[in-house]
């Protein structure tokens, strides 16, 4: 089999930039080892999207957003941070626009599930783009002349680029040579929807308890998406709890901000793991996505990360293949390359900076860290700087 361009892996990223190509002559075949039933249905993870403006801009023009229903899009008003037990906050308004008057939110929030749905449905619009479901794959190789994957059932797919978008633990990164930084905090991620009594007044929360970290993201006004992260070796102290308990933990752990809560659909748990591939490309071959960048989820940032990946790297393709020239050629990967780590490496390491600092319980460190909150909050160039980075 021969196309243009080769992705490993249809997650929201893949699929995202497959779509990138629609009415296009450059054909794309995506490689996918789950069945594609998986992508048409996905099931709902737990995981709630925090996507910028710049992020919501990039899928109205996927038409990926248009294919989410209004009422899963949900406001994120404003964000503030908790240290330890105090009730001091460093508070993120909503933002003022630069030509005047208000916005009315610092951007949105949406299920994964229902942006991996909106892809593939885009996806399945072109004609240009081929999807081979429930085969996995062995191994790939890439030379000079062209990019070859090899597939678990035998068949092979040349193209002229192949595309890592296979997940920050990326398998075809490794085959491929490209060495990353992985990061394992050693902590997981138990992540569940609560409904409340008291609104949330759409404002995320960051709680940075002493031991535990949770993460509050409003859906609706009285439904949150609660994210834990705990040493692994208390995790199971938490998921072997029944809803009822761990509801009453979470209220507890808010010191009942939220009113009387319980859980409100299924738990789910994940590793935490941040990772930071050195280099996006190779030989006939580019990283996008959680395989370019896997980010701690703190800010649940991380798919910006993947869309401006898929943004970045196609509109260098779509130009090289209008002028006839070859879309796998060193100079622009190298391209891609240092536009996407620009943002992508100070923004990973300053993250994982900030996330080790502000779960160290040492007395120095929890005197500090409230003072670095005080500080913060009365430097509003620091706090302005913050905002361009959550709202994109």
């Amino acid at each position: 089999m021969d196309t243009d361009i080769v992705v490993v892996g249809g997650g929201p990223a893949g699929l995202a930039f497959a779509r990138q190509f629609k009415n296009t002559n450059v054909r794309v075949t995506v490689v996918e080892k789950s069945p594609e039933d998986s992508l048409k249905n996905p099931a709902y993870d737990g995981r709630e999207i925090a996507l910028t403006h710049r992020s919501r801009e990039i899928m109205q023009h996927l038409g990926m957003w248009q294919r989410v229903p209004e009422n899963e899009i949900y406001r994120l008003r404003d964000a503030k941070v908790f240290n330890g037990t105090s009730d001091y906050t460093l508070h993120f308004p909503e933002p003022t626009q630069a030509r005047g008057g208000k916005t009315d939110r610092l951007g949105n929030l949406i299920s994964n599930h229902n942006i991996r749905r909106a892809a593939y449905e885009e996806v399945k619009t072109c004609d240009n783009v081929q999807l081979l479901c429930g085969v996995g794959v062995k191994s790939v190789e890439s030379n000079e002349n062209r990019a070859l994957v090899t597939l678990e059932n035998g068949d092979t797919v040349s193209a002229k680029l192949l595309i890592a978008a296979d997940s920050r633990f990326s398998n075809t990164r490794r085959q491929l040579g490209i060495a990353a930084d992985m990061h394992d905090f050693g902590r997981t991620v138990i992540v569940f929807r609560t409904q409340h009594t008291i609104s949330n007044q759409h404002t995320a929360s960051e709680c940075f308890f002493y031991g535990r970290t949770l993460a509050l993201l409003p859906l609706e006004e009285h439904l949150t998406n609660c994210v834990i992260t705990i040493t692994n070796t208390k995790a199971h102290d938490l998921l072997d709890l029944s809803p009822e308990e761990l509801a009453k933990e979470a209220q507890k752990m808010l010191g009942g901000r939220l009113g009387e809560m319980e859980i409100a659909g299924t738990v789910h748990s994940y590793p935490l793991v941040g990772v930071h591939a050195e280099k996006f490309y190779g030989t006939r071959c580019a990283l996008i996505g959680d395989a370019a960048v896997g980010m701690h989820p703190v800010t649940a940032h991380g798919y910006n990360l993947g869309l401006e990946s898929t943004d970045i790297l196609s509109k260098l393709i779509i130009q090289a293949a209008q002028k006839g020239k070859d879309i796998g050629n060193s100079d622009l990967l190298e391209m891609y390359n240092v536009k996407h780590q620009l943002h992508t490496r100070p923004l990973y390491h300053g993250t994982n900076a900030m996330v080790t600092f502000f779960t160290t319980d040492t007395a120095p460190v929890k005197l500090l860290r409230g003072a670095v909150l005080r500080i913060s909050n009365n430097l509003p160039p620091l706090k302005k700087l913050i905002s361009k980075q959550l709202t994109g």
